[in-house]
């Protein structure tokens, strides 16, 4: 027999509808039917990867706390803890670029203070389609690219300084295969005491449930079952428009600091914040993870709109609201603390032995469902995996004749000045990166950012990054997701830090298609090759899939969050080198047609192919071996080699020190340009060059000595250009 699903929005296959009958041992009810969609969704389930993430290095000696959790931790020493994690907001971005970027801010936010951690920075990865017409984007296209860009950007800008949390580190991409599909990656850093650290476990049955925060509306309903479908066409992305959060950073600055007041009290059991799939959510995973139940009357859940049915408050994912988890009998201790703070904090239930999620509304049951059967049962699919029919033909595109080519100033001067490559100025200084005093190294300053850790002598090195090259995915998914570890592990390397965990944001389009899993499967890999290189664990993370419009899906975007160490801060590393140094470029060679596949120069001349390779080992013994340097104060200056290749890593540099110097490259277009991730070029003293060549010689990394700064001009294999040129042409406004 046939059995038909009630309700096609809740986006359940009749096989996954079967599941749950038998699970239940009878069929569900309409608002148990909308608890189950939410929680088998994509978003909330991670059906098609979560059996190729549970093969991801995850555990270290400094693992306190790994993926499953709110965000992961990492032990820093002095009895303090990292706490961090990325996640994705892309769907309610493509629709409502303000608010899907704002709440995207709120909600990565709650996850860190819900830990017990004070939030100390923000980050963010963007992408989107180019803002002018040209052969790929027509002219309709590129103005709602440059809505979706100016929404977007507001929506960061806007919540993330009026919490008064600095955002101080990310990127931005430009390119066609993000149109209408714009990515927004958040990051959230903070610290913790080890004892404070709190956990979204329940426990104790008796213990009070308490409903925190704002009230309960009817916005974002169905968020998450939104954000694990495919986007359709404007008419469609418009009808989603009330699946959009609506975000309140004023109220949430109030949530958070009464939540940290409670950190460490014993009063308080576990944390949960209400983000994808609302309160049922939150009751099935502090539930399920404690392994018990929970009890609710849903007549008690405040409300910000009349009439709402126990689906609409079951479901919502109204902003800026937490469960909590309060011994028996303390309930208005901890009430007290959001009292003075002029927030709702209602108990709404209790924990019960029995495991499994019970409310009623009116008088009568509405659901009754086991917890774990919501948070953990959801099937899991591992499909048949294909690369795409064309990419051996896009793979075998011949990048020599590009790569031979002479290069020039002139191409220098395009490539500083092209959307991917000029300064971010007129984005970041519309965040505010130096509240709460902690940032030693802003966006623009550095490679990643520096922030101090106060009453100690150490700094935290925070980047976000995608694969360099930037359009690697569309070549290779494996080699870009490894590529975008190394990327940033170099990153903080470079500014002094040893890179010490990781989260991510692995986006992509559908992977319900032999070509889409297979490049899920590939992406996934590739982190897991490079973090076993790097000796590197992924303590939390984030996957985002069905990421695609009618015009096909986004290429695979593997974005890496990564955290480093200083135990001395005097020892950080910048950009700006001081004239009579001598000039260092270290790493795997790049100077053949492969370093041009997925680079800046081949996709401006139109050449969209190659095959690209990277040698993991020797990318993982130079960032070992520049953050030795760094540590042991042999560098003056140090910057790692990405978009554009050494040639506009050289400009950078020379901008930064508003100084110039001589180079020899090779006197090619690759040597110039090629990008592979996992270079650095170093500045150091004349009297450390022997300690780095010794150095670099011992640990087997190639570096070469390839110039001297100073002077008014970039002298590369002999063509001049001005510093002032340069500072020109980079800072050229998006």
């Amino acid at each position: 027999m046939t059995i038909a699903i009630p309700a096609e929005r809740h986006g359940l296959t009749e096989d996954e509808y079967r599941a749950i009958v038998a699970r239940l041992g009878r069929e569900p009810n309409d608002v148990e039917l909308g608890m189950f969609g939410a929680m088998w969704s994509e978003h909330c389930a991670y059906k098609h990867s979560r059996a190729l993430l549970s093969g991801l290095p995850t555990s270290g000696s400094r693992v306190l706390v790994g993926p499953g959790e709110n965000a992961g931790a990492l032990d820093i020493g002095h009895g303090l803890a990292v706490v961090f994690k990325a996640e994705s907001h892309n769907h309610p971005s493509a629709v409502e670029p303000y608010q899907g970027a704002a709440t995207g801010v709120g909600g990565i936010i709650r996850d860190i203070f819900t830990m017990g951690a004070r939030p100390l920075a923000l980050g963010n990865s963007l992408r989107f389609g180019p803002f002018e017409a040209d052969g790929q984007t027509d002219g309709a296209t590129a103005t709602r690219n440059r809505y979706l860009f100016d929404g977007v950007v507001a929506g960061i800008a806007g919540y993330g300084n009026c919490i008064g949390i600095p955002d101080v580190a990310g990127e931005v991409v430009f390119d066609a295969g993000y149109s209408g599909n714009p990515l927004v990656n958040a990051l959230c850093l903070g610290v913790a005491r080890h004892d404070e650290i709190t956990l979204a476990r329940a426990g104790g049955a008796g213990n009070a449930l308490l409903l925190v925060g704002a009230t309960t509306g009817r916005d974002g309903i169905q968020g998450a079952s939104f954000a694990s479908a495919t986007l359709g066409e404007a008419a469609e992305r418009e009808e989603r428009r009330p699946a959009v959060q609506v975000g309140n950073p004023f109220l949430e600055k109030l949530l958070m600091e009464a939540c940290l007041e409670l950190a460490g009290s014993d009063a308080v059991v576990a944390m949960q914040d209400l983000g994808a799939a609302g309160l049922t959510c939150a009751l099935a995973e502090v539930s399920a993870r404690g392994g018990v139940g929970a009890e609710v009357d849903l007549d008690l859940v405040p409300r910000r709109e009349g009439g709402m049915a126990p689906y609409e408050v079951l479901l919502s994912e109204s902003q800026e609201r937490m469960l909590i988890v309060v011994r028996a009998g303390r309930e208005s201790e901890v009430q007290s603390v959001f009292e003075r703070y002029d927030l709702h904090a209602v108990r709404i239930g209790q924990v019960i032995e029995e495991p499994v999620v019970r409310c009623s509304a009116r008088g009568e049951r509405v659901c009754d469902v086991p917890g774990a059967a919501l948070a953990d049962e959801a099937p899991r699919y591992v499909l048949p995996a294909v690369p795409p029919a064309d990419l051996d033909a896009l793979r075998s595109v011949d990048l020599e004749p590009l790569a031979t080519r002479q290069p020039s100033v002139d191409v220098l001067l395009e490539l500083l000045g092209s959307p991917n490559l000029c300064s971010r100025r007129s984005i970041w200084r519309r965040y505010d990166h130096m509240n709460g005093t902690n940032t030693l190294v802003g966006p623009g300053a550095g490679d990643a950012a520096l922030l101090r850790i106060k009453g100690t002598p150490m700094a935290i090195a925070l980047t976000l990054d995608g694969p360099s090259p930037a359009r690697l995915g569309a070549l290779d998914p494996r080699l870009a997701a490894a590529s975008a570890v190394l990327e940033a592990a170099t990153n903080v390397a470079a500014a002094g830090a040893r890179p010490i965990g990781i989260t991510n944001c692995l986006n992509l389009g559908s992977p319900e298609s032999p070509a889409g899993y297979w490049r899920l499967s590939e992406v996934v890999a590739g982190l897991a090759d490079a973090c076993d290189a790097l000796h590197i664990p992924i303590v939390s993370g984030n996957v985002s899939l069905y990421n695609e419009t009618p015009d096909g899906p986004i290429p695979p975007t593997p974005v890496v969050g990564m955290v480093g160490l200083l135990d001395d801060r005097s020892t950080a590393v910048g950009m700006v080198w001081t004239a009579g140094d001598e000039l260092w470029l270290i790493g795997e060679p790049a100077d053949d047609g492969q370093a041009l596949a997925g680079s800046e120069l081949a996709w401006r001349r139109g050449v969209h192919g190659g095959a690209p390779r990277l040698d993991l080992d020797t990318g993982a013994r130079t960032v070992e071996l520049v953050s030795a340097l760094a540590r042991d104060g042999l560098l003056r200056a140090a910057h790692d080699v990405s978009g554009g290749g050494p040639a506009v890593a050289l400009a950078r540099m020379a901008i930064a020190a508003n100084s110039g110097a001589t180079a020899v490259l090779g006197g090619s277009s690759a040597a110039w340009f090629g990008e592979r991730a996992g270079r650095v070029l170093v500045a150091a003293s004349a009297d450390a060059a022997g300690e780095v060549t010794a150095r670099a010689a011992g640990t087997g990394v190639p570096a070469w000595r390839i110039g001297a700064a100073g002077g008014p001009s970039l002298m590369l294999d002999g063509l001049e250009v001005g510093v002032a040129d340069l500072r020109l042409a980079w800072e050229r406004p998006l």
